[in-house]
């Protein structure tokens, strides 16, 4: 994301970001490789905007994972979590250039529609914005 998108317009949260009380920070991991340590699939955050609204954030597969449907796992289970919780809306904000093509189909896939920036985004063209109704 960092080679396509300029720094003013990576959203990425850091390790200390994650950490914020705001964040349920959730990862998938392999612990059926015949290595003694499990491997790190994938992550998913949901940040907390206000009582009704949540953002996706933070979703990543592992590079040779991808292809397999854990993006798909870890969004429904982000999803599940945000109707738990009471959210009646998700936003996120993703690329619109090709790398991120995958990522704008999943959403689609899951029900996300476009919509205008949300939270404290800005109309920027390496942005494009996204909005489930729970």
């Amino acid at each position: 994301m960092r080679r396509v998108s300029p720094p003013e317009s990576v959203h990425a949260l850091d390790l200390a970001q994650l950490r914020q009380p705001s964040i349920l920070f959730f990862s998938a991991w392999d612990q059926t490789s015949p290595s003694p340590q499990a491997k790190l699939l994938g992550t998913g955050a949901l940040k907390l905007l206000d009582e009704g609204h949540g953002e996706i954030k933070s979703m990543r597969t592992h590079a040779q994972r991808r292809g397999q449907g854990l993006a798909g796992l870890m969004l429904h289970h982000l999803i599940q979590v945000a109707r738990t919780r009471g959210l009646q809306q998700l936003s996120l904000e993703t690329g619109p250039q090709d790398f991120f093509a995958p990522a704008r189909s999943l959403y689609q896939r899951h029900g996300f529609q476009p919509c205008p920036p949300f939270a404290d985004y800005w109309d920027d063209p390496y942005s494009t914005f996204f909005t489930l109704q729970l």
